[in-house]
């Protein structure tokens, strides 16, 4: 059974994992062209945003898994920014395929934040 196959109701998951195989690639790539500084960099941190979403799904509490969720984005927000580096620089492979899967993947995981906070909001109103 294959990590998609095993997670295919999982959304965020498989997108992250997918997301991370397309990171390793293109750090390859990057090294290949021997820019290996940006290569670990993006690498780290392309590859942790899926580490820590699939961390989250044993997270021991509610606010632990968002707290895990929230690394995730930060771990996002660094990759955004290496990946808009190499962007920026005319010598190294086009990543813009890479920035759109990665909006997509923090709308995701903000959506997710957003609908756990809320749960833990109302069920405290409740009691």
């Amino acid at each position: 059974m294959t990590f998609n196959e095993k997670y295919k109701n999982n959304i965020i998951l498989i997108k992250s994992f997918d997301f991370a195989i397309n990171i390793v690639k293109y750090t390859e790539q990057l090294e290949s062209l021997r820019k290996y500084v940006i290569a670990k960099q993006l690498l780290k941190s392309g590859t942790s945003i899926g580490a820590n979403i699939k961390e989250a799904q044993n997270a021991e509490s509610k606010k632990d898994f968002i707290h895990k969720m929230k690394i995730a984005i930060k771990e996002a927000d660094e990759t955004e920014y290496w990946l808009h580096l190499c962007n920026s620089i005319k010598e190294y492979p086009d990543c813009s395929q890479l920035l759109i899967n990665l909006e997509e993947i923090v709308k995701i995981l903000n959506k997710i934040i957003s609908s756990s906070v809320k749960s833990i909001y109302n069920y405290k109103n409740v009691k």
